[in-house]
């Protein structure tokens, strides 16, 4: 047996591993659920019943894209996204009264804010589940990632910029009242307030882009990226 197997090329022994791989992969196809190829294992109660409360994954709530289309917007559909759409421009007019063209300082408020959303809605998740004695599906650590995430945006932010005395008041007044409010909104309409953040980043992509025109421009200094952003 051995004999025969020393026996067989080069050539034929790729052949049969492709083959066996085909096999394997044809029989994973149908339940790949990632870009990566890897299954999702499937699991099971003790009386044979599926279980509902799987973890969802990024590619299972949104389908990436990449493309960049500085004019996409959603639109208001319903009352609400016409209150979250108006609250947001409303809020604009003293941001950018105050900060102008000081992009690097408006990023830094931009992420205070941006921060509190998902900590709020992370929090209350976890406390409803808590009482309820229910699973979340993956919600909680999705928000309170998102939120670990935007604070570490605002620390590499403050290496770069060093915020003065008076903006650092201003960001704690800005933080306590943001999240005070956000915390009551998340309480009488979780909808309405995802849909706030919503239209709170796509002004952070016109803030964004604006920023990196004043870089390339030369009227902000391009410098060096910090060592927890490249840690990051």
């Amino acid at each position: 047996m051995m004999a025969s197997e020393s026996l067989r090329s080069p050539v034929e022994a790729n052949s049969t591993e492709k083959k066996e791989e085909e096999k394997k992969s044809e029989g994973n196809s149908l339940v790949a659920s990632s870009y990566w190829g890897i299954s999702r294992q499937k699991v099971t109660r003790e009386d044979g019943t599926e279980w509902p409360w799987n973890c969802f994954m990024p590619w299972e709530t949104y389908h990436s894209n990449l493309s960049i289309d500085l004019t996409k917007h959603h639109v208001p559909k319903n009352f609400l996204d016409k209150v979250a759409y108006r609250t947001v421009k409303l809020i604009r007019i003293p941001t950018d009264a105050f900060f102008k063209r000081q992009y690097g300082c408006r990023a830094i408020m931009l992420e205070t804010v941006a921060a509190v959303p998902g900590m709020v809605g992370g929090v209350l998740l976890h406390l409803r589940s808590l009482r309820r004695f229910q699973h979340s599906g993956g919600w909680i650590k999705a928000l309170l990632e998102e939120a670990e995430n935007e604070r570490m945006h605002l620390m590499t932010m403050v290496e770069l910029v060093k915020p003065k005395w008076y903006e650092r008041i201003l960001v704690l007044v800005v933080q306590g009242v943001f999240f005070n409010a956000f915390f009551a909104l998340y309480l009488l309409s979780p909808k309405l307030a995802h849909r706030v953040v919503g239209y709170l980043e796509e002004e952070a992509i016109h803030s964004y882009t604006e920023f990196l025109r004043d870089l390339e421009s030369g009227a902000i200094e391009n410098v060096p990226a910090p060592a927890i952003a490249i840690d990051y």
